[in-house]
């Protein structure tokens, strides 16, 4: 899917979240940048002001100054960053918040492991998913991965 070298951005306001995502693609096999925004603030801040866009934005949903769902609303607003691929990455559950972040455009929501390998195992997944070809069999059921 990526050609050259995949570009990340993580929006997290956890610093220890931020260290093991960090330290998983470290150790993914895959030629990589990795962004990562304290909150949302910084996150729409650096997407609005870089001129690189990435291929898929780590988006938690649970962030001061800026939600991970007001984010992902004005993402999907701009035509510039609208196709950019977006994973929830929240430890919540709650299914009507799973239903909003479907219904306004994200293509998976992931739910936060505990564990190193968990994380290793979800990430590798969501980043070798060929996402221009999985919209068409894109639905609720397949939407939420956790383990």
């Amino acid at each position: 899917m990526y050609l050259d070298k995949l570009h990340i951005v993580l929006a997290e306001d956890d610093q220890d979240d931020r260290l093991l995502f960090n330290n998983v693609f470290n150790h993914v096999k895959i030629n990589h940048t990795l962004k990562m925004c304290e909150d949302g603030i910084e996150l729409m801040d650096y997407l609005r002001n870089s001129e690189e866009v990435p291929d898929i934005i780590f988006l938690d949903l649970t962030m001061p100054g800026k939600s991970g769902i007001e984010c992902l609303k004005e993402i999907k607003k701009d035509e510039r960053l609208r196709d950019i691929t977006i994973a929830i990455y929240s430890t919540t559950s709650v299914k009507a918040t799973i239903e909003q972040a479907f219904i306004l455009g994200a293509n998976v929501f992931l739910k936060k492991p505990n564990e190193y390998d968990e994380l290793k195992k979800i990430l590798t997944e969501v980043i070798y998913i060929n996402w221009q070809y999985i919209t068409e069999g894109f639905n609720k059921e397949n939407f939420m991965i956790s383990y």
